[in-house]
């Protein structure tokens, strides 16, 4: 009510005549002179009616006189029609259940309906970041290892998660490549895939020296999507790489970083073999991230996230991955054969440090049996005279006339050669060398 009557009041001092100007002054209303309320015509207006009329011998405003605004205001007021002020409370009242009723409807918070959020506004990189991420998550699945124990008082047999890891779907036949020590020691496995479905996993090979493993599913194809290969071989330092993966359980976690160095070496964790041309990154790689995907810029597969340098346990940003390069010719042995044909020597050899005590560069014989690859050629081990002193076997100091100083020279040498390859070894024979053909052979458990 107040609003139409403001709305009046600047109506009439917009149009009216009686409207303020800088040269016009207003004399105060005589409320001593009398004055009789014309009852207007159906057809005038309340603001008419306050007019003077010509035919009436008595106006009721003096022409040489003239209203202040607040006196016409509230005279305005008091001449109001009653029956106006009823219909504005119902079209309040309609409006307000219209509203309600609409709020209703939409199912919308009433404190947030007359909130206008802006639309979100990303970066370039920002957005291709979450496209990649968007792209390549139905690929990444979570891997439970699952242990029997059994209970002490009931001697029941059941199973217990003793680890977990990530892996990735490497093609529609339902192929998980993951680290081999996600699944060690496991006696069942489980698979999650990114739409929360769980499937029973069977090994189909893995290799112990390279920590690769390949599981296999039984999932639908349309739920399995190939993650997509790329190479290792042009990698840059300072690269950005992503990785993705389920760090302590929380699963399809993305972390950004950059190649931080190539061509690094790490241990195997099962064997001790060394990996050759890791990739070292400062993506944050964390436990549950190992057999998980390391991306480059474009979304393609550049390595698998399998170890972290901390003494916390924790990411410290210094992570590893190996090479796609790698993998894929050992994932491919694994699909077709179930296991991977690497050749050896058939010796044992002693460590390092206890070469260097002798003052000598090289690999120590200790042991090479007569039905291996180095007792077939003749190599010596090391053993003791019937006095108990020890006789130092051979000591390979080269291979194909490649140097041989420690035992990561020798792996990293034989990854090179094929089973079936004669590589002519170089040996420290007492004080002469000596120059010994040896054909390479599998592992006795791989034939």
């Amino acid at each position: 009510m107040a609003a139409s009557s403001s709305l009046i009041s600047t109506h009439f001092h917009s149009f009216s005549p009686l409207s303020r100007s800088p040269n016009r002054k207003f004399l105060p209303f005589p409320l001593s002179k009398p004055f009789s309320r014309q009852k207007p015509a159906a057809s005038a207006s309340p603001i008419l009616s306050l007019l003077p009329d010509k035919t009436q011998k008595r106006s009721l405003i003096p022409q040489q006189k003239a209203f202040c605004p607040p006196c016409l205001h509230k005279l305005l007021l008091a001449t109001r029609n009653p029956f106006s002020s009823v219909v504005e409370s119902l079209l309040i009242v309609c409006a307000s259940a219209v509203l309600s009723l609409s709020l209703f409807i939409a199912d919308v918070d009433p404190a947030s309906a007359f909130v206008v959020t802006p639309p979100k506004k990303l970066q370039s990189d920002e957005l291709a970041t979450v496209q990649l991420f968007q792209e390549n998550t139905p690929s990444v699945v979570y891997i439970t290892n699952l242990a029997a124990r059994q209970d002490a008082f009931t001697l029941d047999v059941f199973e217990v998660p003793q680890g977990s890891g990530s892996g990735f779907v490497w093609d529609t036949d339902g192929h998980i490549v993951t680290n081999y020590h996600v699944i060690r020691g496991a006696s069942d496995l489980r698979v999650t895939l990114a739409d929360q479905s769980t499937y029973d996993a069977k090994v189909v090979g893995f290799d112990q020296d390279k920590d690769v493993a390949v599981l296999r599913v039984d999932a639908p194809k349309e739920k399995l999507r190939p993650i997509p290969i790329g190479q290792s071989a042009d990698l840059l330092v300072g690269q950005k790489v992503f990785a993705i993966g389920n760090p302590f359980g929380l699963d399809h976690t993305l972390t950004t970083g950059v190649i931080s160095g190539l061509r690094r070496e790490i241990s195997s964790a099962a064997t001790g073999r060394p990996i050759q041309d890791v990739i070292q990154t400062d993506a944050a790689i964390n436990p549950g991230n190992s057999g998980g995907p390391l991306l480059d810029s474009t979304g393609r597969l550049i390595g698998i996230n399998t170890a972290i340098y901390s003494p916390s346990g924790a990411s410290s940003g210094v992570g590893f991955s190996i090479p796609v390069d790698t993998v894929s010719g050992i994932v491919d042995q694994l699909v077709k054969f179930g296991k991977v044909t690497r050749p050896i020597l058939g010796i044992k050899f002693a460590p390092d440090q206890s070469v260097e005590q002798l003052g000598v560069s090289g690999v120590l014989v200790l042991d090479a049996p007569a039905n291996g690859p180095a007792g077939k050629a003749g190599l010596l081990p090391t053993k003791r005279d019937t006095y108990g002193r020890l006789i130092l076997g051979d000591i390979i100091t080269s291979v194909n006339g490649k140097k041989v100083s420690n035992g990561s020279d020798l792996y990293r040498i034989l990854d090179q050669c094929e089973v079936g390859d004669k590589v002519i070894v170089e040996v420290l024979r007492g004080d002469h060398k000596e120059k010994i053909p040896v054909v390479l052979e599998p592992k006795a458990d791989e034939t």
